[in-house]
């Protein structure tokens, strides 16, 4: 089975984790929520993947910034405030007994509704928060080897239609995507824009090299991606040109390299799209390099807690 860069190596401590569902701790078997929660009915919700390394929670200043800004768009109370919110996804990774290679989906949804309807004026009481934390290791296989993606008929919308920056839990173009790509033998789904201009994938951000320039989208049409930020920051330390810009598939099939980015599973080279080799069809030298990079960022943020 592909599942792209969420690859991951199978650990049986997570049948028996704790799961955080509105500030009470359950074991798994028993975690619930209600069939009249909004994100269950309508997906009515914001979200954040969380990694855990060495026992600090990566980046999550940025993380928490885009939850809220999420909630703010979608007009809900998260209910909890900062500082409250991140002691409970620390009780929720302490009470698991966990420190590393660890991933954390909060999930955030509007709360109860009074029936199953999307007016959020039937919404009664407060937001659901569900914090689930997994022992989870990306591939190294395929951090090495990389993905192949397929370039899809969904395209990632304008903010007329759906915003992409908000990180809703309305996943469906997304899931479309997924499947299409799929059903092409592909990992992951490369998306287009409006204009026919590389947007993103379905679950991660995407980057080409061309000489010694690294290019993205311009970020109008993908999420604000935490990764993809720190990437281009580091591109920036590094002294190595970068650009968020409009390109095509001419400019993707063409280019010397390839990579995705993502919270789970950082830098991972990207050696095939539609069937075609993505120059050397391996690994490239600045995917490399910046995977080193971006190694010794998530080693900094740690020692400097």
């Amino acid at each position: 089975m592909t599942t792209g860069t969420h690859e991951y190596l199978d650990d049986p401590r997570n049948a028996e984790i704790l799961i955080y569902v509105n500030g009470t701790l359950v074991p798994r078997a028993e975690a619930s929520i209600s069939v009249f929660d909004s994100g269950f009915v309508l997906g009515d919700g914001v979200w954040e993947g969380l990694r855990l390394h060495r026992g600090r929670i990566l980046f999550l200043d940025a993380h928490l910034d885009r939850l809220y800004a999420g909630a703010r768009a979608l007009d809900f109370d998260i209910g909890l405030e900062r500082e409250p919110l991140t002691r409970a996804l620390y009780t929720t990774v302490e009470a698991n007994g966990m420190r590393d290679h660890v991933h954390i989906r909060l999930m955030v949804t509007r709360g109860l509704k009074s029936t199953p309807y999307q007016d959020p004026r039937v919404t009664v009481g407060g937001a659901t928060i569900v914090i689930i934390a997994e022992h989870k290791q990306p591939s190294p296989a395929v951090i090495e080897r990389g993905v192949r993606l397929a370039t899809v008929h969904v395209r990632r919308g304008p903010p007329d239609v759906q915003d992409p920056r908000i990180n809703s839990h309305s996943k469906l173009n997304c899931i479309l995507a997924c499947i299409q790509a799929t059903k092409a033998g592909a990992d992951e789904a490369l998306m287009l824009d409006p204009h026919g201009m590389v947007a993103t994938c379905n679950s991660t951000h995407f980057f080409i090299v061309c000489g010694n320039e690294v290019w993205t989208s311009s970020g109008r049409y993908c999420l604000a991606g935490i990764t993809r930020a720190n990437v281009i920051d580091l591109c920036r330390r590094h002294a190595i040109p970068v650009f968020e810009r409009d390109f095509s598939l001419f400019d993707v099939y063409s280019a010397d390299e390839a990579f995705v980015t993502g919270t789970f599973a950082g830098v991972v080279p990207a050696i095939e799209v539609d069937g075609r080799r993505i120059g050397s069809g391996a690994r490239g030298p600045m995917t490399l390099r910046l995977q080193e990079h971006y190694r010794d960022l998530i080693d900094a943020e740690c020692a400097n807690a």
